[in-house]
């Protein structure tokens, strides 16, 4: 049974930029990790980025929805990984903040 893991960011950039650094964080979490994890699919569908990957041998399935406002980070776990939905929750809330937070 998989656990579902939510957690909603806001910011005040604006749908397009928001979805710029969103598209950026994805590039860099993808290079930063590159050997930690496969990805099976990535595929944008409007503001929506959906994607299933491979970590620890288990298959973890996700989304990104970007709003006007907020963005929305949805994460299926697989049971073996619930142990660290605390963990992850944490990491996608401080880094999504930092991502999102306005620039002058």
């Amino acid at each position: 049974m998989s656990r579902p893991l939510t957690v909603t960011i806001p910011h005040s950039l604006g749908r397009a930029a928001a979805r710029k650094r969103i598209e950026d964080g994805i590039a860099q979490l993808r290079d930063s990790y590159a050997g930690q994890f496969t990805a099976l699919e990535e595929t944008w569908n409007g503001d929506r980025f959906e994607c299933r990957l491979s970590v620890f041998k288990q298959t973890v399935s996700g989304s990104v929805d970007i709003g006007d406002d907020t963005v929305t980070v949805s994460i299926l776990l697989p049971i073996f990984l619930t142990m660290l939905a605390g963990k992850v929750t944490t990491l996608i809330q401080q880094r999504g903040q930092v991502l999102l937070e306005h620039k002058s």
